[in-house]
Order: structure tokens, then sequence, then C-alpha cells
């Protein structure tokens, strides 16, 4: 065996230690790239999961109910398992496609069942806060211009008013006392009352805490749009309501007398 024989056997040994060398060097990268992409999976999801958790506390809180988060996801995993369960039968026996489909709606509208309750409370809710608040707003500028403080005029107001307004009112008021910081108080005020004239009546007390700014003309401004738009939207109804009538005399109320005419007369025209 000659010495180039031996240098070339030498040369192949060292490139495939080489060539070994960098595969098993590459092969990491993959998982590394695999991991990456789980933990972007993993932080996309818990982002999702956060702002979908944020967006449910808003609508309990929209909705008025004590309970919390846990709560209400539990009563719709519950709802959605017992929907399930019920539809089940229906499933089976349905044909074709529709037993699959029976199996996917029925949990699904178990699961939303709660957030249409939770809808429509505060829906319900809005639109009583909209009524009571030039109300409440006039109640507030009366107690301010007679020499109380903000804080304390939101209190008697909230004590002595009876609407929903005024019990959100007092557990502002209640939050603020207890140590909470009042920023956090009129976040969580806002959030419980679902009505866009609340956010401008929050603004200005966030003003008047931050900088004292006087809120009597802010306050008689307020009420006076408020009263305004109420006006408005009860001519709006009425209007809609105009339409309904005309249909409920053309066809229940004309024919009833009609009917009785016809009664009336009937023994005469048989005579």
């Amino acid at each position: 065996m000659s010495l180039a024989t031996l240098l070339a056997g030498a040369a192949g040994a060292l490139a495939a230690a080489g060539v070994a060398e960098l595969v098993a060097t590459r092969v990491p990268k993959p998982r590394r790239r695999r991991g990456a992409l789980l933990r972007a999976i993993a932080t996309l999801g818990a982002r999702v999961g956060m702002r979908a958790s944020s967006g449910l506390a808003r609508r309990i809180a929209a909705a008025g109910l004590e309970r919390g988060l846990s709560e209400v996801v539990a009563l719709q995993a519950g709802l959605a398992i017992l929907a399930g369960l019920l539809a089940l039968p229906l499933a089976t026996a349905a044909p074709g496609r529709l037993g699959p489909a029976i199996l996917v709606l029925a949990p699904l509208a178990g699961y939303l069942t709660p957030e249409l309750g939770l809808r429509r409370r505060a829906q319900a809710r809005g639109k009583q806060i909209e009524a009571e608040l030039p109300d409440v707003l006039d109640l507030l500028r009366v107690a301010i211009a007679a020499g109380l403080a903000p804080r304390r005029a939101l209190q008697e107001v909230g004590r002595r008013h009876p609407g929903l307004l005024a019990r959100e009112l007092t557990r502002l008021t209640a939050r603020a006392n207890l140590g909470e910081p009042v920023d956090h108080a009129l976040s969580h005020f806002e959030a419980r009352c679902p009505s866009h004239t609340v956010p401008p009546f929050v603004a200005a007390l966030r003003r008047a805490e931050r900088h004292g700014t006087p809120l009597q003309p802010t306050l008689h401004a307020q009420a006076a749009e408020a009263r305004s738009r109420r006006a408005a939207q009860r001519a709006e109804q009425a209007a809609k309501a105009a339409p309904k009538i005309q249909l409920v005399v053309a066809l229940l109320l004309v024919p009833a007398v009609l009917l009785l005419i016809a009664a009336a007369m009937a023994p005469a025209i048989g005579a």
C-alpha cells in the first residue's frame, strides 16, 4: 500500500468525520425552531385567553352580576355538556349529516346561552341608566351647589335616589372610602354602567378629583344634553309606535266594530 493511498484514506475518514460533525451541529436547529414555534403558539394562546377572559369580565360587570369569572365559565361549560347530552339521542336518530351538526351546535348553543343573558341584562341596565341620568346629574349639581364635596355629594345622591344609577354611585363611594384608588373605583363604576352617557360623567369626576375642576357647569350641560337625547328617543319611539297602532286598529278594532254592527242588524234583516 503506497503513501498516497494512506493519505487518501485518511482524508476520506476526516471528511466523513467532518460531515458527521456538521450534521450533528445542524440537528438541534429544527428543535430550536420547533421550541420557538411552540413558545410563540403558547404566548398567542395566553394572550387570546386573557383577552377573552377580560372581555367576559367586562360583560359580567356590565350585567351588574356579583358572580366571578370562574362561576360564569363553569356555568357555560356545564350548559354545554348538558346540551350535548340532551342532544345525543336526537343526533343518533337524525338522518345523514344532521346528526354531527346537532352534536356540534347543541353544546355551542348551551355555551352561548349565558352570553345572551349577559348582553340582554346589560342592554336593559343601559336603558335604565340613560333614563335616570338627567335627574341624578341635577341632584348632584344641587348638592355640590349647597356646599358638599364631590365625593360626599355622590354619597348623598346615591343614598337618597331610588334608581339603579344611584345604587352604583353608592357602590362607587363605598369602594373609595374603603381605600381603593379613585381611578380604579371610577373604572369599575364605568364598567358596571353600560351606557354611552356615563363616560363623559366619569371623565368630569376624574378631572374634579385630580385637578379640582368645578363640576357644576359640566353637570348642568350634561344633564341638559341627556334630557334632549331622552326627548329625541321618546319622539322616535312614538313615531315608530304610530304604524303599529294603525295596524292594530285596521286588523282588530275595525273588524270587531263591523261584527257588532252586523250582529245588531241581523234580527232586522231576518225579519
